[in-house]
């Protein structure tokens, strides 16, 4: 068994799309998790980015979601902690969790390349890129010690409302948010990193090129290590891990005119590098085609039986609609028979 999420971007756009403004979008990602509840998907995800035209407020979303579901998983994937204050964002994740019923699972890490140069910079934040690496490290574990609750703040001696004696702590506090989360990670070494500090792991559908071998292979190396390293820590709950697959059943005449003619690059691996990194990247491919053929293929992937959680990237600019028939053909067509239901 697997819990099977769905993994949006958010993109609204003018020309060509079923989702052409901001309310668009965020309206059509409330809706979206609200039917996918309906047919047992287990989590509703969103990517985060600044200066697009794309889901870049998460917290207002997840609580929205929150309130109209009960049982869906809502999280994040990931946010750039580059951009946050490790402060407000404890007070906002301890709210929408508390909203939420103890649902937010969020993905947190470096994010990938932005739309404008250091854009960091214009949240109040004066630092080089290499500067940052270093300091979203730093920020990630200053949120992580606020959410556990620890009473750090001295009292005011004239506060304006009565408070028992002794320190505070940032409120609302939300009991078992620590434990959900998740670092995204692009490398082996990141991986253990998350281990080491107990963070679950969110590994994407690319990650650093650190062998020859295909995109899966080295995706599972990376959980395995995660996996050991998180024994050697010695933490007191159990990890989870999860992958991102692109995943594309062909059943309809709608879905051959959208996906039936993949060009080769989405039909492997592919190696490139991305912007600031001297290493290069592996990306994975698309798995587009009957869903036998799909069962096949995912069958095969080593990653994927490491990983507890799969998240499907979904083309939201779609609609509601198209996006509830590709989760309800993966669930009805794909799952059962690769034993993740």
């Amino acid at each position: 068994m697997k819990k099977i999420g769905f993994l949006s971007f958010g993109h609204w756009m003018d020309q060509g799309s079923l989702v052409k403004t901001a309310q668009d979008s965020y309206l059509q990602s409330i809706d979206l998790a609200v039917e996918a509840e309906k047919i047992g998907i287990d989590g509703a995800y969103y990517r985060v980015h600044h200066f697009a035209d794309q889901i870049g407020s998460p917290f207002p979303l997840l609580s929205a979601i929150g309130a109209k579901t009960s049982k869906i998983e809502i999280g994040t994937g990931l946010i750039d902690m580059r951009y946050e204050n490790p402060y407000m964002m404890a007070e906002n994740a301890g709210l929408t969790d508390i909203i939420t019923q103890g649902r937010v699972q969020l993905g947190v890490g470096r994010g990938s390349p932005e739309q404008v140069l250091d854009g960091w910079k214009y949240f109040g934040y004066d630092y080089s890129e290499e500067e940052i690496k270093d300091i979203t490290r730093e920020r990630t574990l200053e949120f992580l010690k606020l959410i556990e609750g620890e009473r750090f703040a001295e009292q005011n001696p004239q506060p304006m409302f009565p408070q028992a004696p002794g320190k505070l702590r940032l409120e609302p506090y939300s009991e078992g948010l620590r434990h959900r989360i998740w670092w995204g990670a692009g490398s082996t070494q990141t991986a253990v990193w998350a281990a080491q500090h107990g963070m679950n792991l969110q590994s994407s559908t690319l990650v650093n090129y650190e062998t020859n071998e295909p995109f899966h292979i080295q995706q599972a190396k990376q959980l395995r290590a995660y996996k050991e390293a998180w024994k050697t820590a010695g933490h007191d709950f159990e990890p989870r891990t999860l992958v991102t697959r692109s995943i594309q059943p062909i059943t309809t005449d709608m879905d051959r005119q959208l996906f039936g003619h993949q060009g080769d690059d989405a039909k492997y691996d592919q190696v490139g590098f991305l912007a600031y990194h001297q290493n290069p990247t592996i990306f994975g491919k698309t798995f587009a085609g009957e869903p036998d053929k799909i069962v096949k293929e995912l069958a095969e992937d080593e990653a994927i039986k490491e990983a507890d959680t799969v998240l499907v990237t979904i083309p939201n600019t779609l609609g509601v609609d198209y996006n509830m028939h590709l989760l309800e053909t993966i669930v009805k067509d794909v799952a059962p028979d690769l034993g993740w239901r």
